[in-house]
């Protein structure tokens, strides 16, 4: 659980070389309600990047070259596996980012609690979920990325449904592509030859994912989606986002 002296140790971390000609690689680390986060800074830029699932591991070192590259700030989760351990069950930590998707998360592989239980579990999420995005969102005009990649055959046919508007290009694999929820963001991205796909309307139903926990706060949000192994491709559709974005 964050408290206020590490969140002032946190933001003292990433302030530390400012001024210098050239920026320095910074490395601390933050929790989330237990689930640990390392957290690397290059330089001033405001975007901020987020890995989440530690069984997507070309996600992870797309990530760390482009902080190589590229300035922002990177959360990095510290596991190895998809799911993640809490309260004697495991979750997605890309699922507790809403009172209801925790929930639902919550009971997936824990379907009974002892009485008051699962609302005490609700209550300390809805509590830390505050501290942990104000710290992971950026401010105003910078954006938050988020790297994944699929290997269980989820494509972009998969988001079809809940999007306004699509850039689709038939030389691209289907299991590669960038989600994004500010419409601005889609007219510049899909001018490329990427697969482009805009989600600026809320589900029916939120499923506690990141992606819309900061469109709810009003945060540019824009997921790189690959098939897991194809780090070339990551890497480039990372650059390509730098470029056109900022």
């Amino acid at each position: 659980m964050l408290n206020r002296l590490f969140y002032i140790h946190f933001i003292m971390s990433l302030l530390l070389g400012s001024g210098k000609e050239k920026p320095q690689i910074l490395s601390t680390s933050v929790s989330f309600s237990g689930i640990e986060f390392e957290v690397v800074k290059n330089g001033e830029s405001n975007n901020r990047y987020i890995w989440l699932h530690g069984d997507e591991r070309t996600a992870n070192m797309a990530l760390r070259h482009h902080l190589n590259h590229y300035d922002g700030t990177a959360f990095l989760i510290k596991s190895d596996e998809r799911e993640v351990v809490y309260q004697n069950t495991k979750i997605d930590p890309n699922r507790i980012f809403s009172r209801s998707g925790s929930l639902r998360a919550l009971k997936k592989f824990r379907p009974k609690w002892a009485p008051g239980t699962l609302n005490e579990a609700l209550d300390e999420l809805d509590q830390n979920r505050e501290q942990f995005l104000t710290i992971l969102f950026p401010d105003s005009g910078g954006i938050l990325i988020a790297v994944h990649n699929n290997f269980r055959g989820y494509n972009l046919k998969s988001e079809l449904e809940i999007c306004t508007k699509v850039s689709v290009n038939p030389k691209e694999n289907p299991r590669d592509f960038i989600i994004c929820t500010d419409p601005d963001d889609f007219d510049k991205l899909s001018v490329g030859h990427y697969n482009i796909l805009l989600q600026d309307q809320p589900p029916k139903e939120d499923d506690g994912s990141l992606s819309w926990a900061a469109f709810r706060n009003g945060i540019r949000y824009v997921n790189i989606e690959t098939r897991l192994g194809w780090l070339s491709q990551q890497k480039k559709m990372l650059e390509f986002i730098e470029e056109r974005l900022n």
